[in-house]
């Protein structure tokens, strides 16, 4: 299996889901069940097969986590020697040059991708765009709404 690319923070946030998958949601669930089964016939009985659904969802997904945390390839953006080009974990500060309009995103590994937070993932239109440019170069993104054209404003590793 591949590596996976996650900055620091992104590992963390996956570690501490899964502590609360393991610590908190699973014996919570195993407690669900234990009740459900004190009700009777199992056949007729939503509440345990509800439980049932919820531990395989939660056990899937720890299975999950930790094969991606097994995978891993933990880069620290602070620490990377990359610059003036683009990598993972950079943050870039981007204006259209359609509209004038200034972004700022950090490439970050696809688990971590949060739009909202201006997070991209490495495998974006947008990321792949820029990956090995450098600043005052144009990024050409092929877009769903269309081509767009921004210019490389900013590059900053922290």
């Amino acid at each position: 299996m591949s590596k996976i690319p996650l900055t620091v923070r992104g590992a963390e946030k996956l570690r501490e889901e899964l502590q609360r998958l393991k610590h908190e949601d699973r014996p919570r669930v195993i407690q669900a069940i234990a009740e459900a089964r004190e009700h009777g016939d199992l056949k007729e009985n939503a509440e345990y097969h509800a439980a049932r659904e919820q531990q395989s969802f939660i056990e899937g997904r720890i299975q999950e986590i930790e094969g991606k945390l097994s995978n891993a390839q933990i880069i620290d953006p602070a620490t990377v020697q990359a610059a003036p080009k683009i990598v993972f974990g950079a943050t870039v500060a981007l204006e259209d040059t359609g509209t004038e309009e200034t972004v700022s995103y950090q490439i970050v590994g696809e688990d971590e991708a949060d739009i909202k937070q201006h997070l991209i993932s490495v495998n974006s239109p947008i990321a792949r765009a820029l990956i090995g440019k450098e600043e005052g170069d144009e990024a050409v993104v092929q877009a769903p709404g269309g081509e767009r054209t921004y210019e490389i404003v900013e590059v900053r590793y922290e």
